[in-house]
């Protein structure tokens, strides 16, 4: 659980294996893996670093605002907060463009076509408008849309139509574009940027395998020489834009390391190339299959060639850009969602009175608009800090598990529970869209898997700090565990030991951490100071477990998963609540305060009082009214199955 270092030698003493492979690979071997298991888990570790050593040292993830606010003991509030956005931007322009494209298929009914698929005539449209280049540099084609304005804009387009909205995502963050700006060669940028901006090119990220989708590890599909040429073999599934003709990020093996090719794909099938086509609830409007390789052929100059790292640290260097865009489109669909329940609210009546005047119908709007302003906090922060040039690991997995979760929230037990068994008519947005409203809790990486690489990141600087020097000794030593209360092993690890008991010590002397903002809402104040009183217990917390468990705590999940929860709800809570006190709009301040109650609850366990109830009323009230201006101008759908009251 640290580091890696990047030897490659094949050491001959114990001493030279201990300083040769990083502490989470030994930590493996010495907690009784396998020896492919260890393996396995430190390439994975070892492309992480890859990835590391891509940003500037103040960007990289042990300066980030959680890794900061959870270790140095003060927390920096200032890079919890997005400054507002000024001025225009040329974007601007291909964005209200491209809404109107949508906004205007959807009206005439031509946003899908006869296969109930995005039209060819709606992506071309989106093209002229300039849609499939706003990540894309002037320089190549594009408009160059800073990414803190790309990603708000996402939420937009998914509040007209969600697969337009993760079409733009899989294309811009995860496909082709961000591959090709960011590890491409100056001539495969000028090849590929330009078709890539125009629409030429639609692209996706080939990465997922039948035997490969958490464990990137077990990767088989395979690239091989060929003259002028690669060969590539192997199977690819659940591919995004994985259509004849279009353009697709290959992750293979070549040379036995994991690397990407950009592999145009013919217009037709072939022997060297086949559709696997099988049956998806979720994307039902985009197309969603499997890629078959036999030896086809592609140009070995659309191999990319990172300076540092392969074809992992390529793959994992877009995804950030794809969680911040989910939980954007989430937001979106959750507006939606919202818009929907209000008139159906108003429109059922029990026992004489309509739905929207019962106080737990109330809850469950207030709980939506709540959820909503939480993701659009953490879409402004993250895409901020992306655009700053932060690596953004620990903030984005809040933001991809935060959104998803609180989609199938609002989904499941907000939107769904209110409408009743109107849900499920054909035609209805739930009934319709169920599975687009679950699946963004496994894309870009199942939500607890993520919780636990979280968990990872935050704790890596800290054992190889403490811990490293403790697993070396214990291997060098041939100890499994290590007991302080033994004298022979406080002795050996006198040095080791003292480092870690000097740390402790100090945190004992860690002053209160407060911070006075000037007008803030007093509800929020509290929140803040709450979520800052959070993260100076994690140290302890955090530390205290991997003395418990130490080489056994990869293996304690659970444990990982509830710390990593907890971080996770603190971080939510004061990106929250610093995103209201910044918005100085009374509805959004009393949408984050039900949030962050919400969130504080689930902290401490403590139940909700009388003034948490009227205060979800009353928000709702708001609501009703429409006064909640997120959801202005979202036309509802139609009740369905109308009765006369």
């Amino acid at each position: 659980m640290s580091t890696s270092t990047s030897a490659t030698s094949t050491p001959e003493t114990v001493k030279d294996r201990v300083e040769a492979q990083s502490f989470a690979e030994t930590a493996m071997r010495l907690s009784g893996k396998t020896e492919e298991e260890a393996r396995r888990m430190g390439a994975v570790d070892k492309a992480d670093e890859q990835v590391e050593d891509l940003f500037a040292p103040k960007f990289q993830t042990v300066n980030s605002p959680v890794h900061k606010a959870i270790w140095e003991g003060k927390t920096p509030i200032e890079l919890f907060q997005a400054p507002l956005p000024t001025g225009s931007h040329p974007c601007d322009e291909v964005m209200e463009k491209s809404l109107e494209v949508v906004r205007r298929h959807k009206h005439d009914g031509t946003l899908i076509d006869d296969k109930h698929k995005i039209s060819d005539r709606t992506l071309k449209e989106l093209a002229g408008a300039g849609f499939w280049g706003l990540l894309i540099d002037k320089q190549h084609g594009g408009s160059g849309a800073p990414f803190n304005r790309f990603a708000p804009f996402l939420g937009r387009v998914a509040m007209l139509d969600s697969i337009v909205a993760g079409l733009a995502s899989v294309h811009g963050c995860i496909g082709a574009v961000d591959p090709v700006r960011t590890f491409g060669t100056p001539e495969q940028k000028e090849y590929f940027l330009p078709k890539l901006a125009s629409g030429d090119m639609l692209s996706g990220f080939a990465l997922t395998e039948p035997n490969a989708g958490s464990d990137l590890t077990a990767l088989r599909t395979t690239a091989t020489d060929a003259g002028d040429d690669l060969l590539i073999n192997g199977e690819k599934l659940f591919i995004t834009n994985a259509v004849p003709g279009r353009t697709v990020g290959v992750v293979c093996l070549y040379q036995g390391k994991p690397a990407v090719v950009i592999a145009e794909l013919p217009a037709v099938e072939s022997e060297n190339f086949q559709i696997v086509p099988y049956g998806l609830y979720a994307l039902r409007h985009a197309y969603n299959q499997g890629m078959r390789f036999k030896d086809f052929r592609v140009p070995r100059t659309n191999l990319l060639k990172p300076n540092r790292g392969d074809g992992l640290t390529i793959a994992y260097h877009g995804l950030n850009l794809g969680r911040v865009s989910l939980c954007a489109a989430a937001s979106g669909s959750m507006r939606v969602m919202l818009a929907n329940m209000l008139p159906w609210a108003a429109f059922r009546r029990t026992y004489g009175q309509a739905i929207n005047t019962r106080e737990l119908v109330k809850r469950r709007i207030s709980r939506i608009a709540a959820l909503i302003t939480g993701a659009d906090a953490l879409v402004a922060w993250t895409s901020w800090l992306l655009e700053e040039g932060y690596r953004g690991e620990i903030e984005c997995i809040v933001a991809k598990i935060f959104g998803s979760e609180s989609l199938k929230e609002a989904a499941i037990e907000l939107f769904m529970k209110t409408h009743g068994g109107r849900s499920f008519l054909k035609g209805h947005p739930f009934g319709d869209n169920v599975h687009d409203y679950l699946a963004p809790c496994i894309y870009e990486g199942e939500g607890e898997m993520l919780g636990m690489a979280l968990f990872k990141s935050v704790v890596k600087e800290h054992g190889k700090q403490f811990f490293e020097p403790i697993g070396k000794a214990l291997q060098k030593y041939k100890m499994k565990t290590l007991n302080p209360a033994n004298p022979l092993h406080a002795w050996r690890l006198r040095k080791e030991l003292s480092a870690y008991a000097k740390w402790s010590v100090g945190q004992r002397f860690v002053g209160r951490d407060r911070h006075q903002l000037a007008g803030m809402d007093a509800r929020l104040s509290e929140h803040v100071q709450f979520a800052l009183d959070q993260f100076q217990k994690c140290p302890k917390e955090i530390s205290g477990a991997m003395v418990k468990h130490q080489l056994k705590l990869a293996d304690r999940q659970c444990r990982m998963s509830e710390l990593s929860a907890r971080i996770q709800d603190t971080v939510v809570m004061l990106v929250t609540a610093l995103f209201a006190h910044q918005k100085k709009d009374m509805v959004t301040t009393a949408a984050a305060d039900i949030l962050c109650q919400d969130l504080r609850r689930k902290l401490t366990g403590r139940r909700p009082d009388d003034a948490y109830f009227r205060a979800c009323s009353q928000l709702a009230d708001t609501s009703i009214g429409g006064g909640y201006a997120a959801i202005a101008g979202i036309a509802a759908e139609e009740v369905l199955m109308r009765y006369e009251p």
